[in-house]
């Protein structure tokens, strides 16, 4: 059975920095690719970065420079190091795994998901 459990989520002031954390059980992160995903109200789900299974990574434009995405092989677990937040980041992040097809062209269904942890960033 696999999971994806998020933590790290909460509420910030703008200009300020979150890390979220995706602990993987049941799946290699290292043999797949993986993605932080977030979902705004009224908006759809979209691919905020992803690494693939042999590292390259991807990020939406609105997050470049600010967020970056990294794993730890030895703890089996994804990071999203989020910077300079700003009001329009507020979502339910996601953390998902999955082919690196999806990851590299943002297009496609991911494999397995978590839950969502929250993010809030306030003005």
């Amino acid at each position: 059975q696999v999971q994806l459990v998020e933590s790290g989520g909460g509420l910030v002031q703008a200009g300020g920095s979150l890390r979220l954390s995706c602990q993987v059980s049941g799946r290699m992160v290292t043999d797949n690719a993986c993605g932080w995903y977030r979902q705004a109200p009224g908006n759809q789900r979209e691919l905020v970065a992803g690494i693939t299974s042999l590292g390259r990574t991807n990020y939406a434009d609105s997050v470049k420079g600010r967020f970056t995405i990294s794993r730890d092989n030895a703890k089996n677990t994804m990071y999203l190091q989020m910077n300079s937040l700003k009001p329009e980041d507020t979502a339910v992040y996601y953390c998902a795994l999955g082919g690196d097809m999806v990851v590299q062209t943002r297009a496609g269904v991911m494999d397995y998901w978590g839950k969502g942890t929250p993010v809030t960033v306030s003005s």
